[in-house]
Parts: structure tokens; sequence; C-alpha cells
């Protein structure tokens, strides 16, 4: 259940860029690289072209991918990506809001799903978190998640995940209620007069009863899409 301390790296974060709109890329890489703590090194147009450019440049350690590219999608290259650079940390960054393309997105072994009106700062700040181990999601993404619980029987909720849920404490279902619309670690913090390493505290514990090892996981399993 490990992850990552939540504290500002030694050195930047190395990101890739994959987005076919080039007004949008240009856009997208200016914000990484005004932050201290990230430094664009791939920006691409396709999937094939990330791909190429990853075999000649210093890998990077997050990658942000658009869902709708020329060639293969986002979604098969989050796939690829994960199956060839395991160690790389995988975000959607998309308009796309429906079930269909989150799930996917999620299975395919993305961390992370934004959408590309994210203002700059939160952007920055979903990068980090995703490099230590989080998995920061839109509130609307998060609010699609509840609403897709929401949609489903009731008896369609495994008991053993009942008993999970269950054995959260208080603090622990307050915080995961907060995970759900989207907030990420410090916004937790803030919310619930904290600091943010009680926070993580709290989550390694629910992680462990929960016995998943990701906020995506906890937040899809409490709302009925994993087993």
């Amino acid at each position: 259940m490990g992850e990552r301390r939540m504290t500002a790296p030694t050195d930047a974060i190395l990101v890739g860029l994959v987005e076919d709109d080039s007004t949008l890329r240009n856009g997208f890489k200016a914000v990484i690289d005004s932050s201290s703590q990230l430094r664009c090194v791939l920006e691409a147009g396709s999937v094939e072209e990330a791909f190429a450019q990853i075999q000649t440049t210093p890998p990077p350690e997050v990658v942000l991918m658009d869902i709708h590219l020329p060639g293969a999608s986002g979604i098969e290259g989050i796939r690829e990506l994960k199956r060839t650079h395991p160690k790389i940390q995988l975000m959607m960054l998309t308009i796309f809001e429906d079930h269909d393309r989150i799930f996917q997105s999620l299975e395919a072994g993305a961390s992370g799903y934004l959408l590309k009106n994210t203002a700059p700062p939160r952007l920055i700040e979903a990068i980090v978190e995703l490099y230590n181990g989080g998995s920061p999601m839109s509130a609307p993404i998060a609010r699609k998640l509840v609403d897709a619980f929401r949609e489903q029987p009731r008896s369609a909720k495994p008991a053993s995940t009942s008993e999970d849920l269950a054995s959260l404490s208080p603090r622990e279902a307050q915080i995961l209620a907060l995970l759900a619309k989207g907030y990420l670690y410090k916004e937790i913090a803030d919310e619930l007069k904290l600091s943010v390493e009680t926070v993580r505290t709290h989550l390694h514990s629910v992680y462990e009863k929960l016995h998943v090892r990701s906020r995506t996981e906890a937040v899809m399993k409490a709302f009925g899409k994993l087993e």
C-alpha cells in the first residue's frame, strides 16, 4: 500500500504530454514549465509519436494523455505505456466526461482523470499529487463515479464490500467522501482542519481496510465498480 511521501521533489518531475491540438499542447507545456517542480521532456501529437520520442529522450515520470488522438486512441496509448513502462504515472487530460471513457481509462492503467479546463494551479498540483502516488480527478469526474453508483441496484454491491466500508471510522468515511468529490489531499486537509500527513495516514488505513492500493480504486470500490 506504500506511496511516495507528499513532498516537493528535489529535482523537477519529468512530464510527458500527448495532445494533437498544437495550441492546447503549447498551452499545457507552458503551464508545466512555469512550475519549478515540473519539466516537460516529451510533447507529442499522437501515441505513435510519443513512443518514438520516448526511445530518444529521458523517459517521463508522469504522462498526460488526451483520449481522442489520430491513430491509436489515448486509452490504447495508456494501456501500452503501462505495459512497456510500468513506472510511469498516467493521467487522462480530456474533454470527455462519459462513464464509459472514464472507466475504460482507469481500467487501461490511468491513475488520474482531469478535464482540459482544469485551472493551471490545480493542474500543477494534480501532477505533483499523481507523482506522489495519488489519483487526482476533476470534481465532475468524481461526481460521475458517484452517479454511476447511485444508478446501480443496492444488491449489486457485494457483501464483502459493504463489510469493508462498515469497518471505516467516521473520519475515514468522511475523507473517502471528499475523495469521491475530487478533492486533492491539501484540500481535504484544509476542509477538515488536519495536516496533509494526517490525511495521508487516514488514507493509508482506508486503503488497508478496503484492500486497495490507490485513491481511484478506493472510490471505485466504495461506489460499486470494483469488487
